[in-house]
């Protein structure tokens, strides 16, 4: 008789992705440590630098946070439905790739004109952000995004002035045609409107 095992991994799996989809970051690091690895092997046969793999494998994993409410178990099972997102992340890395300009990293090993090259790059620690790191900073980033929505139309063009481009309170005023006093009135409450409204949003995701 066939093994119930796989059934009931597929089953474990779409749980899952049932709970990602609904933002639980705990069903998220569950399912990148039950499924990275398998993941990880389909994207080195398609993308076999592995730097660039576990660049991809991030890449997948970010998109499985933000995708997986259109998962549908009826259509297809959670392993296929991952697989085929790692493997289009595969095949749009060696697009990239095709484009970009090549640099030389490698050397001949020493043990015989035979041996195959080796990059040296794929011996150093990546500096990358795993694929929580990128989650994070994608949360954080909506949040600030919603938080500026919050505030009036007049504190967002200060804030954008004096933060985005740079210009002081003085050129800001200038800019807006806006009374100096005015001007530092908005900057000082937008700020603290952002940051109530983050510190809120920090709250939520924790």
């Amino acid at each position: 008789m066939p093994s119930s095992e796989p059934s009931a991994r597929q089953q474990m799996l779409a749980a899952l992705l049932s709970r990602v989809a609904l933002g639980d970051r705990v069903a998220f690091d569950t399912l990148y440590r039950e499924t990275s690895a398998h993941l990880l092997g389909a994207i080195l046969r398609i993308q076999q630098d592995r730097a660039q793999a576990e660049d991809v494998l991030q890449e997948v994993y970010v998109n499985v946070w933000r995708a997986a409410q259109s998962f549908n178990a009826s259509l297809s099972q959670p392993s296929t439905w991952l697989g085929s997102i790692a493997r289009n992340r595969a095949i749009d890395s060696l697009r990239r790739r095709q484009t970009e300009p090549q640099t030389v990293s490698r050397y001949q090993a020493a043990q015989g004109p035979d041996e195959d090259d080796v990059d040296m790059l794929n011996h150093l620690p990546s500096d990358e952000p795993g694929p929580l790191d990128l989650l994070e900073q994608a949360s954080e980033a909506r949040a600030l995004k919603d938080c500026l929505q919050t505030l009036s139309g007049d504190q967002q063009h200060a804030l954008a002035l004096a933060y985005y481009e740079g210009l002081t309170h003085a050129e800001v005023a200038q800019q807006m045609a806006q009374p100096l006093g005015t001007v530092k009135s908005w900057v000082r409450r937008g700020l603290q409107g952002l940051k109530n409204c983050l510190e809120r949003a920090s709250l939520a995701l924790s």
